[in-house]
């Protein structure tokens, strides 16, 4: 189905172009969201009225978004999760968790607003993109700890997916994993 972009939209066009996209995109997505009008005569000439219209408003979001972006870009925030001594989350942090957080500082994100390709499942800093309009992008770093001191240690540089890190220098010379396997129990099995 062919259809005009009313706004830009990323990997597909700029707003004004006609062009030619899978029924169901157009049918669920495009359409109903105001994004897109079927291309016919009606809807074009419909189109040329408004343009002045939806290229100010365009313009005025982008210049909210890019308000937005000045405070939120490079911003650091802190996620607490439990997780395994390896640094194995016992769970995920996902594109739903990371916009209840920057709302709940103050920023008006969606999920959707998200680009994150897979759910986080390890501690450590992690950079995220947020799309705060199709022209304007931040990244934010998340802090991936299992509590705030820890987050504060990582946040200096440490990595905290080791024994050492987690308990400490005075962990017992018995509860490290290498003293568990004795390196020469094949020669044993073997005379």
């Amino acid at each position: 189905m062919e259809v005009i972009l009313l706004e830009r939209i990323a990997r597909l066009g700029q707003m004004g172009d006609t062009v030619k996209v899978k029924d169901g995109y157009a049918r669920n997505f495009l359409l109903p969201t105001g994004k897109a009008l079927r291309a016919n005569e009606s809807n074009k000439k419909k189109f040329e009225g408004q343009r002045a219209q939806l290229e100010a408003r365009n313009l005025e979001r982008k210049s909210e978004a890019s308000k937005v972006a000045e405070v939120l870009d490079g911003k650091t925030f802190v996620v607490v999760r439990s997780a395994g001594e390896t640094g194995q989350l016992y769970g995920s942090v996902s594109t739903r968790d990371i916009a209840d957080l920057l709302t709940a500082e103050g920023f008006s994100v969606s999920r959707n607003q998200v680009e994150l390709n897979h759910p986080i499942k390890t501690i450590g800093l992690t950079n995220v993109a947020i799309s705060l309009h199709p022209e304007v992008e931040v990244t934010v770093t998340l802090n991936i700890a299992r509590s705030s001191e820890e987050a504060d240690r990582q946040a200096n540089g440490e990595t905290l997916t080791t024994a050492e890190a987690i308990y400490g220098e005075d962990i017992n010379e018995n509860a490290r994993p290498d003293n568990f396997f004795d390196p020469n129990a094949d020669e044993d099995e073997e005379a």
